[in-house]
């Protein structure tokens, strides 16, 4: 893309590793939404568990929350919850497992990608959900919806059309290929 004459300033993601690492050097802000979804796969939007109604509300809280007041939160709840989380269940052949295993993995990946959470605080202009660019998506797809019967070669003439004239800042090289 940048080879295009684009400038990446960020990158707001779903959480999966392999988009980070991509762009690794380019400030990466976690999307809200999906960390999120994330938290309630793990908790339930009906939690059964104090720890899991907590850690539920405190995902919630992210898009109105700053980030030193978000932290202090999710230590607090650590501190408090840290022993219930780690309870184990012996199973009758030996073997055991976490007794709330679901909801452990939901405050874990809550953990790991706090630092990646409240990226849009430093670097202004980062959208903090991918939100946008979903909706882009889904407006691109209906446009392809009309052309049904198109071939692949023209498919991806109309794709690139789309994408270029959408984009912040196509160079004027781009313009003319394009147009």
């Amino acid at each position: 893309m940048e080879a295009l004459g684009y400038k990446i300033i960020s990158v707001t993601g779903d959480g999966f590793g392999g988009i980070k690492q991509a762009f690794s050097g380019i400030p990466y802000q976690m999307c809200l939404v999906h960390m999120e979804r994330i938290v309630t796969r793990g908790t339930t939007l009906t939690p059964q568990t104090k720890a899991g109604e907590i850690l539920l509300l405190l995902a919630k809280s992210l898009h109105h929350t700053k980030r030193n007041d978000f932290n202090r939160r999710l230590y607090e709840y650590f501190r408090r919850y840290r022993s219930f989380l780690n309870e184990r269940t012996t199973h009758p052949d030996g073997t055991w497992s976490w007794t709330h295993e679901d909801l452990r993995r939901a405050a874990l990946s809550l953990d790991a990608r706090r630092p990646d959470l409240f990226t849009y605080e430093k670097h202004s202009g980062i959208p903090k959900t991918t939100n946008s660019l979903e909706g882009h998506f889904s407006h691109v797809r209906d446009i392809m919806d009309i052309h049904r019967g198109l071939s692949r070669v023209h498919k991806e003439k109309i794709l690139n059309t789309i994408f270029h004239a959408s984009s912040i800042a196509p160079t004027k090289k781009i313009l003319k290929e394009i147009l």
